[in-house]
């Protein structure tokens, strides 16, 4: 990509690989727009007050991933109408490889055993429909990222998942999710391009790369960027806590 001025950049990686704050302090950083979408978080919020993810349903999943889909698209709109540019805190094909991932290890990883046991046996007159459902949702998703998206940054799994109590998956989905959407990536033409370190390392190898602008301190780039994140996370945590209550077997079957 040698165009900085419309490039449409990618921080791709799975669960807890640092992309928010990478993402985040990059677009502070170049002053290139961080696309203003909801979080999966504030949408459970909105649409299933009181769940986790690694309580809810099949169902729920899908209702989820499709209002993400939605908030993606409509933020990537604007922000392209608006600046002609725009970095990702992830994309959609991530979601949808989460979904995909999701299929091979069970709905939910991060259960507990019995609750696991409990969705495996109760989830299998589901899952023809849910191939069916993903392998049709894996077209649009294909077909959107070819059409929007520029360039890739795949940040690898360097260490171990953030134990802050809301993660719903588990190494071996993390791994897994990670190789596969690395592959898919690939597939379409967009091989990603893979950096590794601390994030004021991550972000100078990004800027170089790219060629894009740099217009405060990253060091600076990054304090802003944590703050920022550290306030959304206290609020959204706080609504969680606040909404939540312990599922029975029946409600995360």
């Amino acid at each position: 990509m040698n165009n900085n001025e419309h490039i449409r950049l990618v921080i791709s990686g799975t669960y807890s690989t640092g992309k928010t704050t990478t993402t985040t302090a990059l677009s502070i950083l170049t002053g290139i727009p961080l696309i203003n979408a909801l979080s999966a978080r504030e949408i459970l919020t909105d649409l299933y007050p009181g769940r986790r993810f690694q309580d809810m349903a099949a169902d729920e999943l899908m209702a989820l991933g499709l209002k993400r889909f939605e908030e993606r698209v409509r933020a990537e709109t604007i922000a392209y109408k608006e600046a002609g540019a725009f970095i990702s805190d992830g994309s959609v094909l991530n979601e949808w490889i989460y979904g995909t991932v999701r299929m091979k290890v069970g709905i939910n990883p991060g259960l507990t055993l019995p609750h696991r046991i409990a969705k495996a046996v109760m989830g299998v007159p589901f899952k023809p429909f849910m191939k069916k459902y993903l392998d049709s949702y894996g077209t649009v998703v294909r077909q959107h990222v070819k059409e929007w998206y520029t360039d890739v940054v795949h940040l690898p799994v360097e260490f171990p998942m953030d134990p802050d109590g809301h993660r719903p998956v588990s190494e071996k989905y993390r791994n897994l999710s990670d190789i596969e959407i690395q592959q898919r990536f690939k597939e379409l033409g967009l091989p990603p391009f893979m950096v590794s370190g601390q994030v004021a390392e991550r972000l100078q190898t990004i800027v170089d790369q790219y060629q894009l602008p740099q217009i405060m301190p990253i060091e600076e780039a990054i304090e802003l960027a944590n703050q920022r994140i550290a306030t959304n996370r206290e609020a959204v945590s706080k609504k969680m806590i606040e909404q939540y209550h312990e599922p029975t077997l029946s409600e995360c079957a």
